[in-house]
Formats: structure tokens, sequence, C-alpha cells
């Protein structure tokens, strides 16, 4: 096994190693204490949507082994714990009453972190948009910015008081491009129309929710997590290193542009501008507000070739071959340098307070022998990815901390349960845990923080 004393000695006392996952990935009691559907149950029971229609009803049964989980957690030596919440848990509706039972079971949650010393790190949305949403429109609609302001509000009212950080939204880039234009996730749109209005109203949600959350708990450190793109042209040819450029913009830009810098990209707002959902006075200032962090979740590179076709929609890129020969069993290209290219990058473009790689890791599916599990690919891929970040620390950026994205193996969205991204091996069939070799060699890393001087979140 790799020794972690060398890597631990590049990071400060005070980094963060934590464990990631969502709500919906996990928790399963999908008709449980009032909950109600959200857009994945349906999509999950659409056929053709999902992996042999594999769907969250019980997924890692997280919400009936809190405890056990809990527990596991703390075994793992990390000092935070990235969660999501699940909104049709807490307002079924989406708008409406409230689910008390739901909050109880987010208050049993962060209580049992706080009693085991371990930080709470909360991410509001992760994709499971209450299913009644949809009736008005869903992203789509300005009006479900403002219930998502409400649901902020009820949140941070609640449980900002014990958590240590707050996101508003995860991967807004696929809420938005990969559910409403490329139609890989729920809904399952396949419309540039209805990806403008959801890339709208989903930053404005954003900024709404940043907002709300700072009225209620103004100390609450609050951020965005974003898995940006580090784009590469397929070649140095001239149209393939603008359709780069484009591909930038749309990925990244049409994100960071509004949160930092208050403006959506020029190319951007030139070829799609006039499809976009009228932006409204005060919208722009909403959106732009500033954040005490910002999370990255990483893990493979984009290359682009530009779209020859007579007309092709903006970005108008075509994918790129992969460079690198190894690829994860998900299929994806295994280049850790783009982290660091990526982070080098996007300060250079925008003014970014501190960052957490909110999520890195590998899909690999060795299963249990010997009541053992050898992921030695997936070691060798984290210990990678730590080590760019070890660099990027030395180089002066504010890398605060990193989560390994998974604890567990869990719901892997349109590929269902066929794909492992977990730190530790789940057994859907029994739901038991079995740690991984890699579960093991992060446990030995993050145990050994926080240590020296170090200073508190």
């Amino acid at each position: 096994m790799t020794d972690t004393r060398p890597l631990s000695e590049r990071f400060p006392g005070d980094f963060v190693f934590g464990v990631a996952t969502a709500a919906f990935q996990i928790e399963g009691a999908s008709k449980a204490d009032g909950r109600k559907p959200s857009i994945w149950d349906a999509f999950s029971n659409m056929p053709g949507r999902v992996f042999e229609r594999h769907n969250g009803d019980i997924a890692c049964d997280h919400y009936n082994r809190l405890e056990e989980d809990l527990d596991l957690i703390q075994a793992l030596g990390v000092s935070a714990y990235r969660f999501s919440i699940a909104w049709p848990r807490v307002i079924p509706e989406g708008t409406g009453p409230i689910n008390e039972k739901g909050l109880d079971f987010y208050d049993r949650l962060v209580d049992g972190l706080r009693a085991r010393g371990i930080k709470a790190f909360a991410t509001l949305y992760h994709w499971d948009l209450p299913l009644a949403l949809m009736g008005d429109g869903g992203w789509t609609a300005r009006k479900t910015a403002h219930a998502f302001e409400r649901y902020a509000t009820t949140i941070a009212a609640r449980l900002g008081d014990r958590l240590d950080a707050v996101a508003t939204f995860n991967e807004p880039w696929c809420s938005v491009w990969l559910s409403h234009l490329y139609g890989i996730h729920a809904p399952g749109e396949r419309n540039m129309d209805a990806a403008l209005h959801a890339l709208h109203f989903t930053n404005l949600a954003h900024g709404l929710g940043v907002a709300s959350i700072r009225s209620q708990r103004p100390e609450l450190p609050v951020g965005l997590v974003l898995n940006a793109h580090q784009t590469y042209p397929g070649s140095e040819r001239p149209d393939d290193l603008a359709a780069e450029r484009r591909a930038f913009d749309f990925h990244n830009g049409v994100f960071f542009g509004p949160v930092f810098a208050g403006a959506y990209p020029e190319s951007f707002m030139s070829a799609l501008g006039h499809r976009m959902p009228q932006i409204e006075p005060g919208d722009m200032e909403t959106i732009h507000q500033p954040l005490d962090w910002w999370g990255l979740n990483y893990y493979t590179p984009m290359r682009v070739v530009a779209d020859p076709a007579t007309g092709a929609e903006f970005p108008a890129t075509l994918p790129a071959p992969a460079m690198a020969e190894v690829k994860t069993d998900i299929g994806w290209e295994v280049h850790a340098p783009a982290l660091g290219d990526l982070i080098r990058r996007l300060n250079a473009a925008y003014r970014l307070p501190e960052c957490y790689i909110t999520e890195n890791g590998a899909c690999y599916n060795m299963d249990v022998e010997d009541g053992e599990v050898d992921d030695q690919p997936r070691l060798d891929y984290i210990a990678a990815h730590l080590d760019v970040t070890a660099s990027l620390i030395a180089e002066g950026y504010p890398m605060r901390g990193y989560f390994a994205w998974s604890l567990m193996d869990n719901f892997e969205w349109a590929e269902g349960y066929r794909m492992r991204f977990g730190i530790v091996h789940v057994d859907y069939d029994t739901q038991v845990r079995t740690i991984k070799k890699s579960g093991h060699w992060y446990k030995a890393l993050a145990e050994q923080f926080p240590r020296g001087n170090h200073k508190a979140l």
C-alpha cells in the first residue's frame, strides 16, 4: 500500500479531508415519513431512462441505517462529511407544508456528526427536485427559483446553527445541460430553449438562496459546487482552438460568469442571448453575490473539436479522442494534470474565494473477494489528484479541503447500480458495507489531520 506520509507532509495541518454523498443516491426510503416523489423517482421508473430501471427506493438504505453509517464515517478518520438534503423530504410538494419528519432526519444526521466531531457540509440541491414543481415547468419556470428561496430559508433556520458550511447547488451543469439539453438526466429534456430557461432560473435560485441563508445565518459559510470542465482542443488548428474557447464559455462561463463576474459570457450571449428568458432588473445583482467558498467536482477532462456541420448550434463542438490511455470502468479518461490546469485557469479568469475539492474519485467495479476489495486503480487515482492539489497549495492557491467521492457505492444516476465510485463497497442485497483498499489508504491519510498549528473553519 502506498505510504501516506510523504503526501500528507505536503498539506497544511488544517486541511480538511472528507467524504461525500448525495441524498437520492444513498437514502432510499422514498415513500417514508411524508416524503413525496422527486423528478428522479419519476425518471427512474420510465423505461429506457436508467439502466435496467434501477431506482432510489432502497438505494443504500441510509435513511434507516443512519447511525451505522455515521459510525462508518467516523471509522474512516475523516474530519468532514459532505451530504445533500432532499427537498422532497423537507417540503414534499416543493411549496406548501413543511414536513417535520423530514427535518427531524436531518436534525439527527447533523447532531450525529457533531457528536462524532465531524464537520457538516450540506448541499441544498443535488438534483432531486420535488416532482410537483414540474406542473409549473420545473427549472424552466421563474417561480421554481422562488420556491428554492423558501426551501433555503427553511433549512438555514432549522439546521444552520449546526452546519459548518452550506452549498446552494451541486453541479448545475448537470441539472441544466445534462437534464434539459442532452436528455441524460431527469427530467430528460432535449431542448435548447428549455435548457436556457433552466440555466438562468437555476442561477437566480442560487442567488436567492445565498441571500436567504445569510438573512438567517450570516455567520454560516455559503458557497456553490461546480463541476467545471477543463477543456482542451483536439488539435492546434484555428477552428479547433476557437471551438475550445466556445466550449469553455458554454460549460463553465455560463455559471462562473454570472456568479463571480456578474455577466454571462459575451460569446454565449451573442449566439443564444435572444433565446434566453427575460433577465429582469436585479437578476444579475442577485446572482452575483460574494461567496465564502466554492467547491470543484473534477473527474475527467473535456476534449473538443469544431463541429463542421452547417448551422451547428453554439458551442458547435464535437468530442475529441482521449489523450491518456487509462480510463475508469465508466469510460472516463484519467488525466490528473487537468485538475491543476483547471484551477489555474479559473483563478486567472475570475476572482474566486477559497476552494474545496468537493468531489473527486473513480469508478472501478471490483467486488469483495475473501472479505476484501482490492481497488488499487482507485487508490492510485485519488493519490494522483491529491498530489496535484498539494502542488496547487504550494503555488499559493487557496485549496482548503478534499472530499472523496464517494463514501460508499450508490445509485449512479442513469447508470443505476452497475457503476461503483465508493471507497466503501455496498452489497445491495444485504446492505453490508466493506471498506475497500482505497478506503483504508484514505483513512490512514485522513487520520493525520488536523495536526500542528491550524485555524478553525
